[in-house]
């Protein structure tokens, strides 16, 4: 992984050096001796650069190569982890750069938060998933290894970055998740990595087949009866606050970790995609990682069901009625709509054992979700306006934008079964609100509860200057944010 160093010493010659401009404004040029600023000067000039957002001019000469960085018109937090995430592919065959920190126009961050926002873009803009290939080409492979910060008082600045780097690993890790294909991550895999993360301080319950079915994680079982793996549930506590025995807060994650759609099976086009049906639960596992990384002094649980939904002479049927946990009644119409059932299950389970009053799930939902809001935004239902609110604010700041669906009685009523007491879709239209206000007849009275549908936004189709093609993890910035404001 890509090093990031903070320090006020001498910079080796073969480093890139590396300033920023803000837009319409003139470059901070203190860093070089005369000649160096009078190359950069030129080559502006020359360029008619202006230093708008995420543009480049480069400068060569005998005393090596600096890159003037484009900031835009004062740039924020977010844009200056975009720059960090757009300098990887500029720095792409170069091993070392340094990064002169300075004060920019018409921005509101001090020096250090400018550097700890490019370095964190920089952390997940690195971020490749190459470990399959066999025969690619060594110089198909990034030449950066370390980037180095040029700022003052570099151990407090060092100090201060290690939450931004608890963030950057959690990201990656569950990105790693993600792409990762069903043939190697099944449920019991995916389980005994989660195990691993008891060296963090994380407390990890992982229950078999064996106790899913004593304690009736009947929804749950459902889906996972067609496939030859066992499911798994993985019950994670981080508690940062040992002063109480109160979990402010609980994650609840869909962790399927291939969907083929059951007996409801799916169309052959795009089904390769269906690895990642389980990013809910990879983004509560980061998330709860990057808590225990960050040793955040709160109190945390989070729960994710992990189970293969595949077609069998074993698995349901469309028509069959399961009784879930709750005691409630469900007629499966549709076993394609199997992540709803695998999280009624474990809502249930986490309100009943650990009582905490404010409860997120996210998962990879509805298509409809997606066909609403493509990959700009994930949908948010709440039966709370003010975590409602604290979540999209908390999506603003960090990236990862929400917008709230409804949910009321007709959506509900639309869920009613004839010979149950609900079933498991409502219909061709407003899938993702007839999903919600299912999961929400699983949430008790005066509990709290949102529920993100990250369906089109779980994925990186053409790459962006924080992912590259694939998973993006969605969720791990924004829960981090919001969770964090607790504390």
């Amino acid at each position: 992984m890509l090093e990031i160093v903070f320090t006020d010493g001498k910079i080796g010659s073969k480093a890139v050096k590396i300033i920023g401009m803000a837009e319409n404004s003139r470059p901070d040029l203190s860093a070089f001796n005369k000649e160096e600023a009078s190359l950069v000067k030129k080559a502006i000039a020359q360029a008619a650069f202006l230093g708008k957002k995420e543009s480049f001019v480069e400068v060569f000469g005998a005393s090596g190569k600096i890159i003037v960085a484009g900031l835009g018109e004062k740039p924020n937090a977010l844009a200056l982890q975009n720059l960090g995430g757009a300098l990887v592919k500029k720095l792409f065959k170069d091993n070392v750069a340094c990064f002169y920190v300075s004060e920019i126009k018409g921005c509101k961050l001090s020096c250090e938060e400018i550097a700890h926002n490019i370095a964190f873009g920089l952390m997940i803009g690195s971020y490749r998933f190459d470990k399959y290939f066999t025969k690619k080409k060594q110089e198909d492979y990034p030449s950066l290894e370390q980037v180095i910060f040029k700022v003052e008082n570099p151990a407090q600045v060092s100090e201060n970055f290690k939450d931004f780097a608890a963030l950057g690993n959690a990201v990656r890790y569950a990105r790693d998740l993600c792409n990762e294909p069903s043939n190697y991550l099944s449920p019991e895999v995916f389980a005994a990595d989660i195990k691993r993360l008891e060296y963090l301080g994380l407390q990890v319950d992982v229950l078999s087949q064996k106790e899913l079915e004593e304690k009736e994680f009947n929804l749950l079982l459902s889906v996972a009866q067609g496939s030859v793996k066992e499911p798994r549930v993985a019950v994670i506590t981080w508690k940062g606050n040992p002063n109480s025995d109160e979990f402010v807060c609980g994650l609840v994650g869909k962790g399927v970790t291939f969907d083929s759609g059951g007996i409801s099976l799916k169309p052959a086009a795009g089904m390769w995609d269906m690895k990642r049906d389980m990013t809910g639960a990879a983004v509560v596992v980061a998330s709860l990682k990057a808590l225990a990384l960050q040793k955040a002094p709160l109190n945390v649980v989070g729960i994710v069901g992990l189970v293969e939904n595949m077609p069998s002479g074993h698995a349901t049927r469309p028509g069959d009625i399961v009784t879930s946990m709750s005691g409630q009644t469900v007629e499966i119409l549709n076993t394609d709509a199997e992540g709803r059932l695998v999280l009624s299950d474990c809502l249930w389970y986490l309100q009943e054992k650990f009582h905490t009053q404010n409860i997120i799930d996210i998962a990879t939902l509805t298509g409809a979700t997606m066909r609403a809001l493509g990959n700009e935004y994930a949908g948010i239902f709440a039966n709370d306006d003010k975590m409602c609110h604290a979540l999209i604010e908390a999506g603003e700041q960090s990236g990862e934008k929400l917008w709230r669906l409804p949910m009321n009685e007709a959506y509900n009523k639309m869920i009613d079964s004839d010979v149950a007491d609900m079933k498991n879709i409502g219909g061709a239209n407003a899938g993702g609100s007839t999903a919600a206000c299912f999961l929400g007849r699983f949430v008790k009275k005066g509990v709290n509860w949102s529920h993100l549908d990250i369906a089109g936004v779980d994925d990186e189709e053409k790459g962006t200057s924080l992912c590259p093609k694939g998973a993006t993890a969605f969720g791990v910035r924004l829960l981090n944010k919001y969770l964090r404001n607790f504390a």
